[in-house]
């Protein structure tokens, strides 16, 4: 894929999870890429991807090395963001089955149940129908994964037997399942269109 004269800088939060594979699907699609362990490497992003792993674990994770609130922040004040599995819950504003101190970046007006899905050996793949997204159903990799009891005003984008499980608003999104994990790349298409989208915005 052409990257262009100028790709957008996506940064992935390397605290947990499958960051690694989140970088080479970004990169597969034309974005610059950059791992995030500390709150310099926020500076100059035009995206921030936000992987899976164990949401209360990476809550800690973030506090201890200072980037909770920094990402919090940039994510609060535009920074277009993609949660995943995990992401999903962090980036919600309502956590239930979480640490009782647990709190989300309040980026997404959703209410999500952590682990919705049950536990490691009840992970599964189902096809999904994604709105606006072409070429046929994406192959939707659910580990562990969240349950959105309440999508509020964000936009569904996707359902598994009825519940929410791609959600969409403003400059966030979140997907309770994993697109890293398969081969499909549209999904980071999207986002990084996202990302194109607000930075030629802010350049206007």
């Amino acid at each position: 894929m052409t990257t262009g004269s100028n790709p957008p800088v996506v940064g992935v939060l390397a605290m947990q999870g499958a960051f690694r594979e989140h970088q080479r699907a970004l990169e597969a699609v034309g974005a610059r890429t950059r791992l995030v362990r500390s709150r310099e490497d926020l500076v100059g992003l035009d995206g921030l991807v936000i992987p899976g792993g164990e949401s209360t674990t990476m809550q800690i994770l973030l506090e201890r090395v200072g980037l909770l609130e920094p990402v919090r922040s940039a994510v609060l004040g535009g920074l277009p963001a993609l949660g995943t599995c995990a992401g999903m819950i962090l980036l919600a504003s309502r956590i239930t089955d979480g640490r009782p101190d647990q709190r989300g970046f309040g980026a997404l007006d959703i209410a999500v149940r952590r682990n919705g899905y049950g536990r490691q050996v009840d992970s599964f793949e189902a096809d999904l129908d994604v709105a606006g997204l072409d070429g046929g159903p994406f192959p939707g990799v659910f580990i562990r994964a969240p349950v959105v009891e309440d999508p509020g005003p964000a936009q569904v984008l996707a359902r598994h037997q009825g519940r929410p499980v791609a959600v969409r608003q403003g400059h966030v999104m979140a997907l309770a399942f994993h697109p890293e994990l398969s081969s499909d790349r549209r999904l980071h298409e999207e986002f990084l269109k996202l990302v194109r989208g607000r930075k030629e915005q802010s350049a206007a």
